[in-house]
Formats: C-alpha cells, structure tokens, sequence
C-alpha cells in the first residue's frame, strides 16, 4: 500500500474517490503539512502545482514567511498499485510522482467516516498558525506530485483549498462533474477493463 500527500483538488474527497473509481474504504486521511515548498495556481486552470521553495523563490519580490513557503495538505495512506496508477493518469505528463517528507497534523481518519460538512473541505476556513517547528510531529515520507513543466506556467498567487471550494469545487464533484475534460482520460483507461498504461513523466522535459 501507497501513502501520498495531495495539496490540490484531491484534498476533496469526493475527488478522489472519482479518480480512483471506488469508495475508499481502505483510505485513511489527515492533515499534513510539507515545509519549504509553494502551492501556485496553474494558469487558466482550477487546480495548483507545487515547487520546492529554492525554485520558486524567484517568482516572489520578498522572503516568504513559513506559511508562505508551506503546503498544507491531505496524507492519505492505503492507496493500491492500482489506484495509484490511475493518479498517475489523472495527474498526466506536467507532474512527477516524487518522495517527500510531511508531518502530520492530525489523526487518521477513515475516508468514509468523515461527516460530508467536513468532506466539503478538510482544512478549517481560516487555518490555526502553523505550530512552532520543534512541536510538529516526526516526518513521515510519502510520494506526491511535483509540478515538472515550466514556472511560467505558474501564477506566482498561492492557490489555497479553501478558494477552491468556495469557487470552484462545483465543477469537479456531482453531476456537474460530467462534462469535467480533467476526468475524461482517467474515465477512458478505467473503461478498458483495467488495461492501465504508464503515463507519460516529465523526464524529457527540457524545463
């Protein structure tokens, strides 16, 4: 079994459970942060990417504070092979699946008993501070994806969760969902009978 952090639209788990084309019941989640990287929104797009800090520095005209240059996010564990095949295939070719360190912020909870008014969003409007570094719990590792195409495809703005519920989570969940471009190639492989290719990484990629 996989565990992974997710910062963007897969911190909602009604999300998630559509990519992965089951209920979840194996999955266990909480909040977790991960230190010295930033979350951007991808331009023209409703869902962010993360950089580690050193690359991102310069698209910001100031040291960022530690909650600046912090991703709070999901840890999910429980993932199988298979569903972590097909995050591949929903994340595509402008991410790479790569292993961080996160702390928990939080015990774990079974994705199924999380109460829909907290399934809407699993961080709080207005997040407490993040504690002092020498209180956070020991780091677990954890694989995620990391935004693998160019910064310029990045707003320096950091994309928030809670944003992206208020504005945007309508089109990702429910019957808006259907007509969702970002479903239909993880629709299409769940569709052939569980044939899954590889999808393709940033490895090439000249940024």
């Amino acid at each position: 079994m996989v565990s992974a952090f997710f910062y963007g639209t897969l911190m909602h788990p009604e999300i998630l459970k559509r990519v992965i084309g089951n209920d979840g019941d194996e999955l266990q989640m909480c909040p977790a942060l991960l230190l010295d990287y930033t979350r951007h929104q991808v331009k023209d797009e409703d869902y962010p990417g993360i950089l580690p800090y050193s690359q991102s520095r310069v698209m910001f005209d100031r040291d960022l504070n530690l909650e600046e240059k912090s991703v709070r996010g999901s840890l999910v564990t429980g993932l199988s092979e298979k569903d972590v095949q097909l995050l591949d295939i929903f994340e595509g070719d402008q991410y790479t699946r790569e292993v961080v360190s996160v702390h928990p912020l939080g015990s774990l909870t079974n994705i199924r008993d999380i109460p829909p008014i907290e399934a809407k969003s699993l961080v709080p409007t207005t997040p407490p501070p993040i504690p002092a570094l020498a209180s956070l719990t020991s780091t677990v590792e954890v694989e995620t994806y990391v935004w693998c195409l160019s910064p310029s495809e990045l707003r320096a703005t950091l994309w928030t969760f809670e944003e992206f519920v208020k504005h945007s989570a309508w089109k990702w969940i429910g019957a808006s969902a259907a007509n969702n471009k970002d479903y239909d190639e993880v629709d299409r492989r769940k569709a052939m009978e569980g044939v899954i290719v590889q999808a393709k990484g940033c490895e090439d990629s000249d940024d």
